[in-house]
């Protein structure tokens, strides 16, 4: 699993993000209303807003939000304009980041990403200079107690899944971005939940870091994912559950 996955889980597990659950709304209101002003306001003809509002409810988001944030997106409501932008950089170690960022002001936003990277450690790198070390792929976090793994792989790959892989105490689905809605219905039809469905950009190789790097690399990705524009940070680092649980805590 990616260095970015297992930091998501341990956050999850933590509850880390529970904490911060109203910066969580926010986050998900500006990708809810950014999903329905590029593909419009139906969640059947619009996956990503359908991922969105999927996410959404995993937060128990109330569904007025919800249907206000479609609502501003598609233009039936009087809201802010966002702006979808990625910036690329370095971080401590030389590891590769993509962090995307839904904005009303690029430039204030652009100022402060640049600043969190001089503060940990990192820089901000020119468009494409990391991008193509990623790949973007349908990711399924599935509990290893929620299904045999058989039986899954069955399902899974019978719906167009890439791969299936147990990792520490849960099964990785990975798919096509083609695929990701093919298999998220077929393991809905088998009633199977997992802790998490998205596509996510994946790292080809990956940087293994230890002690203090480790350490500083963890603390950029906190600094950028708690920005109140970054919707999603991926990096390429490989650091230890044991040391990445401990400087979550």
């Amino acid at each position: 699993m990616s260095g970015h996955s297992k930091w998501s889980t341990i956050k999850r597990k933590k509850g880390a993000l529970d904490a911060k659950r109203g910066k969580i709304f926010t986050k998900l209101i500006k990708e809810i209303t950014v999903a329905a002003k590029m593909g419009g306001g139906d969640p059947g003809g619009n996956p990503r807003l359908r991922t969105a509002i999927d996410a959404a409810k995993t937060a128990n988001m109330p569904q007025d939000n919800i249907k206000r944030a479609i609502a501003k997106g598609t233009g039936d409501m009087e809201g802010v304009t966002y702006e979808e932008v990625t910036y690329e950089g370095y971080g401590p170690g030389g590891v590769a980041l993509l962090i995307r960022v839904l904005t009303d002001n690029r430039n204030r936003t652009g100022s402060e990403i640049r600043h969190i990277f001089s503060r940990n450690g990192g820089n901000l790198a020119e468009p494409n200079a990391v991008a193509w070390m990623f790949d973007m792929k349908g990711q399924f976090l599935v509990p290893g107690k929620a299904a045999d793994e058989e039986k899954l792989m069955a399902i899974a790959l019978e719906a167009g899944a890439e791969d299936m892989q147990p990792s520490e105490g849960q099964f990785e689905i990975l798919t096509s971005p083609d695929a990701f809605e093919d298999v998220k219905q077929a393991l809905e039809k088998n009633k199977i939940q997992p802790d998490s469905a998205e596509l996510t950009m994946l790292p080809k190789t990956t940087v293994k870091l230890e002690g203090k790097v480790a350490d500083q690399m963890l603390r950029l990705m906190e600094a950028l994912e708690d920005h109140d524009d970054v919707n999603n940070v991926y990096a390429n680092f490989d650091i230890s559950e044991e040391q990445m649980a401990g400087a979550s805590a």
